[in-house]
């Protein structure tokens, strides 16, 4: 029994000296050893060699790749005047007035049609598709073409990542957690001052490198000339609550959220007694008002960290960026817009609220092959004279999505949950209404 227990002591010893020689000391100093980049290159190679032997099987690749690539439908994105006058046009007499005609209805037809076969919204909220398999997720086009030996090679990689991975990760994780805990609530016993500033953001910055080396992340900044400054509001869009760490990583934020239970209540008031973050009520979350007054006051102190907002307030699958709200654009300031865009082939970042709890995402994500991604700083924005927060919301949208290459849609995040508002119904009603009552637009059309 003491020869089991000494054993035991031992490979516990070796396995905690491991973590703080190897993990743990390179990531306080933002340092690395090399060993996350030979990682990454044998785990490329791995799957290089796994897509091609599933892919040997298909005569015309890049028709495959074509087919996936791009969408089912080919969509008009031409305005309602538009499609309605070219359909009235396309009859055998050019129609001179804008009464209702019966043939209007094919229009909104074809629309619900699309909608329905191709919806762009909902397939939003679902995970990215892959053309090849990552060894984690089998795609419904290639899960026929996987051979013995890809077979085997996946069955390695569950052991590597459930037997090996797994307990490094949530060691990891464990620790940083634990020190996030603790030191933030010994640092906010001390007087405000500069000194605690420091050790704040030190035992904050520390704390989410730790977290961040416990999903084997691989993170690429670009432009860290234009990273978030003091008194300003960084703003990026949402992938993953992961999004958070991967931001943390690199620099310190005052986080905006509402007050939970639990360990993650435990966390976030840890986190407050040492950083002013911005925590509301449940009750206090819903008035819009008093959120803006208390964002304002925390922008309006030059000497607080910049505020990390996420204006879409969902998480959306990587591939695009939904409609930002107006609210955090409403509060004056300066604007850092930020691009993060994951890489899917080591695994999938996507977190679908709906569907999976915390607790099941982060297995997840822990037990994926790595966290690969790249975060673009964008030039500071300013909103412009004359420019409501509605297009000033916009423009930073599009900013994001084009540095990202995320696909630009104006629909509205709390469509994963809710219905479509009647304010957009409407919004195309009266569209229509227009055209069917101005006559003098059908009558100014050329024959």
């Amino acid at each position: 029994m003491e020869d089991f227990r000494t054993v035991a002591y031992n490979i516990f010893s070796v396995w905690v000296t491991l973590i703080l020689v190897l993990i743990m000391l390179p990531s306080m100093f933002g340092v690395s050893l090399g060993i996350s980049e030979v990682y990454m290159k044998i785990l490329v190679k791995i799957l290089e060699w796994a897509t091609l032997r599933i892919q040997r099987g298909f005569q015309d690749q890049k028709k495959l790749q074509l087919t996936i690539s791009n969408g089912i439908i080919q969509r008009d994105e031409s305005p309602m005047e538009t499609g309605i006058v070219g359909l009235r046009q396309s009859r055998s007499q050019c129609l001179q007035r804008g009464d209702f005609e019966l043939s209007d209805a094919f229009y909104f037809s074809k629309k619900g049609f699309e909608a329905i076969v191709e919806d762009e919204v909902t397939q939003r909220f679902s995970s990215e598709e892959l053309i090849s398999w990552n060894l984690l997720t089998r795609t419904n086009y290639n899960f026929q073409y996987v051979s013995l030996r890809v077979t085997l090679i996946w069955v390695l990689g569950v052991f590597v990542r459930y037997c090996i991975l797994l307990p490094l990760r949530v060691s990891l994780a464990t620790i940083g957690i634990s020190w996030l805990v603790i030191g933030a609530t010994l640092v906010g016993q001390l007087p405000n001052s500069r000194i605690k500033s420091w050790l704040s953001e030190l035992v904050h910055l520390v704390c989410c490198r730790i977290c961040a080396r416990a999903l084997s992340s691989a993170i690429q900044y670009h432009n860290k000339e234009n990273r978030p400054k003091k008194g300003g509001i960084c703003v990026a869009n949402h992938t993953s609550p992961i999004d958070i760490i991967i931001l943390a990583n690199d620099g310190c934020y005052a986080m905006v959220g509402q007050i939970h239970g639990g360990l993650m209540g435990v966390i976030q008031r840890a986190m407050g007694r040492a950083c002013p973050h911005v925590w509301f009520e449940r009750s206090e979350m819903k008035d819009r008002h008093l959120v803006t007054k208390r964002l304002t006051e925390h922008v309006s102190d030059k000497t607080k960290l910049p505020i990390l907002i996420f204006p879409e307030g969902t998480c959306i699958n990587n591939t695009s960026v939904m409609m930002f709200k107006k609210g955090s654009f409403e509060m004056g300031g300066t604007i850092y817009p930020v691009a993060i865009k994951y890489d899917p082939q080591f695994g999938d970042a996507f977190w679908n609220s709906s569907k999976n709890n915390m607790v099941s995402y982060l297995l997840r994500m822990m037990t994926s092959w790595a966290l690969k991604c790249n975060v673009w700083y964008l030039p500071p924005m300013t909103r412009q004279v004359g420019e409501n927060a509605v297009d000033f919301a916009n423009r930073v949208k599009s900013a994001i999505a084009k540095q990202g290459g995320l696909v630009e849609l104006s629909w509205d995040g709390g469509l994963k949950r809710d219905k479509v508002k009647d304010s957009f119904k409407e919004e195309q009603q009266k569209n229509y209404s227009k055209i069917i009552g101005d006559n003098r637009e059908f009558q100014a059309m050329p024959n």
